[in-house]
Formats: structure tokens, sequence, C-alpha cells
């Protein structure tokens, strides 16, 4: 009854899709400008993504990405209007309107990209579902988990994977699940669970919310790829192509060098055709979006390049600490990769 139950509700999801796809609003960025602000829909608090500080200021690589669009069509970084959203509630608020674009740590899959009435815009983070366990277990791989009890988060790609996983791999397992990321933290360090599992990425958060993070190890291994990025409804180019160059500024400007720090420098006196190109000073490219051609400019002055936004939310320059991996650029090791401005 279980997956019945779940079945049916993707088919509810997927029938608002697609009534969202037909009567998609045509014109996102006039009601933007209208507005006056971009309404964005967050996770509640997922530490290096989306979550209020103390003052209610809302940080993290997610909500940057909402602030590089306001820049971009506002050119105002904080006209964003965040809402916080489960992950049972997020496709939903995107395809109804109340949000502008979901920049929530949602993995692109076929499913949710085909079948909802929404476009995935990009990948702000490479990442895959990893496992959390007490060093007291003596768990040193996922083939040391048969039998375990599990903590996971609903509605998300995790239980899939899980369902696909242990099986294959002839290890039982009994979920417990929870409507948020907080939530099976704290089951997971009420010992309710074994384990605790989501991205990777996640798990380094929420060890951080753990009355003992050095307690806990994450095990090594990864059972899926876990795309995490923008997301736009379906049946407006413009603003889809407005997404997705958010994202392509913000990466090429690392490429070419480009910083918060410099690039009023930069735009004066382009070292090179590229730089021209993405500051504004060659080419109507932001005109070709519907944009200030200084667009891209107020990206990378306003809220930073993607190194920047990196380093400060989950890098080297964050409690996280997450190396690049394969989040790094293209020809630094990594995958990250934009197309060109020309």
């Amino acid at each position: 009854m279980r997956h019945k139950n779940k079945s049916l509700a993707l088919l509810s999801i997927a029938a608002l899709g697609a009534l969202a796809a037909t009567q998609a609003q045509a014109a996102t960025l006039d009601d933007v400008k209208s507005n006056g602000t971009l309404r964005c829909g967050v996770n509640a608090g997922l530490t290096g993504f989306s979550a209020p500080d103390q003052d209610g200021h809302w940080t993290g690589i997610d909500a940057d990405f909402c602030r590089a669009m306001a820049a971009a069509t506002l050119g105002k970084s904080e006209s964003v209007a965040f809402t916080p959203l489960t992950a049972k509630e997020r496709f939903t608020a995107l395809q109804s309107g109340e949000v502008d674009v979901l920049s929530r740590n949602t993995t692109w899959t076929a499913m949710r990209d085909n079948a909802l009435g929404l476009n995935f815009t990009g990948v702000t983070f490479y990442d895959g579902q990893a496992f959390m366990v007490s060093k007291d277990l003596g768990v040193n791989s996922l083939k040391d988990l048969n039998g375990a009890t599990i903590c996971i988060q609903s509605g998300t790609t995790h239980e899939l994977n899980i369902a696909d996983y242990f099986p294959a791999n002839n290890l039982d397992y009994q979920l417990v699940t929870f409507d948020t990321p907080d939530q099976t933290a704290q089951g997971f360090d009420s010992g309710r669970c074994d384990v605790l599992t989501s991205d990777s990425s996640q798990l380094a958060a929420l060890r951080l919310q753990l009355k003992d993070p050095d307690s806990v190890t994450i095990l090594p291994e990864r059972i899926s790829k876990e795309p995490l990025g923008p997301v736009v409804r379906q049946g407006d180019d413009q603003w889809f192509d407005i997404a997705k160059w958010t994202l392509f500024a913000m990466l090429n400007a690392e490429e070419l060098g480009v910083t918060s720090d410099n690039v009023d420098e930069m735009r004066d006196n382009p070292p090179n055709p590229g730089v021209a190109r993405l500051l504004g000073k060659d080419g109507t490219y932001g005109e070709q979006l519907g944009l200030d051609n200084a667009w891209a400019y107020n990206i990378v002055k306003q809220v930073g390049n993607y190194g920047e936004i990196y380093a400060r939310n989950v890098g080297a320059d964050s409690p996280l600490k997450i190396d690049r991996g394969i989040n790094a650029l293209w020809n630094d090791g990594g995958i990250q990769y934009a197309p060109p401005v020309r």
C-alpha cells in the first residue's frame, strides 16, 4: 500500500505538471519586473545551500543563485523573496506559480524534467547519495549495513535509490521517514535509526547539527548520481534562458578570472575579448535575454563568480569545507563547464 500511495502522489504531481505546462506563464520576466521581486523556493534550512542565519538572512549556494538571478533581472541581488519549501511541497509550489524559480538542492531526473511541466536549468552542485553511521558501530562499508534501520527524508530520490541498491546487493533494511532534513538528523541523533542517508553534501551539513559530530563517519561509497540544480516552469523559453545563463555567467566568470573584487577593473579594461563580452563591453548578449547588457557584471559584482559562491558556502571558507572535487572547473580537474558568451 505504501508504494501504491507513493505512485498515486507522483501521478498527481505529474498531472499538475501537465496542466502547468499548458498554462505556463510566458512572461515571467515581466511579472518579476512588475513585482520588483524574484520569488525563490528554497530549502527550509540546509547549511551551505539555503538556510537563514540568526538575523534571518538567507545563505547558501541555492540562495545565492537566486540573488544572482535577481541581480541579472532587477539589478539588485537582494530583491528576492525566499519561500522555504519541504521536498513534498517544492514542485507544486513552482507548478502553481507560487515561486518564479526553485533553487532547493533538487536532483535532476528524467521524470522530473519530462513529466512535471518543469525544466532543469543546469547543475550548481554535482553530488551523490551517501550514508552516515556512528563510529561505535564499527561499520566501514555499505556491505556491513544488512538489516540496518535508515533515517531518510520522504519525497526524495533517496528512497528510490535505496529500493534499487539494497535488494540488488542482498541487503535487508527498514526506513524511518521524516519530512525535513533537520528531523532526519534529530531522529538519527536520538537513536531511532542506525544510519542517516542523504546527498553527501547534506550529510556534511547535518553532521554539524549532531550532539557529537566527531562521533560519526560518512561511509566512502556513493550509490547514485545527484546533479543538483535550479528548476523553472516549462513554456517560458526566455525565463528558462535567463536561469541557464545566470549559472553560465558565474562559471564563465570564474574561468576568466573575473571576481567580485576585480570586476570593475575588468569591465573598464577588459584583458581579452571573452571578458569584454561577458561584462557587456562588447556585443548585446544581455539584450538578447531581455536584460540590461550589464546583467553578468551585476551578478559578479553583487554575488560573485561560481568559485566565490562555492568557497564561502560549502568550501574552504565555510564550516563544511567540502573539496571542489568534480565541482571544480573543467580545466582544473572537474566537470563544471559553461558554454561561452560569444
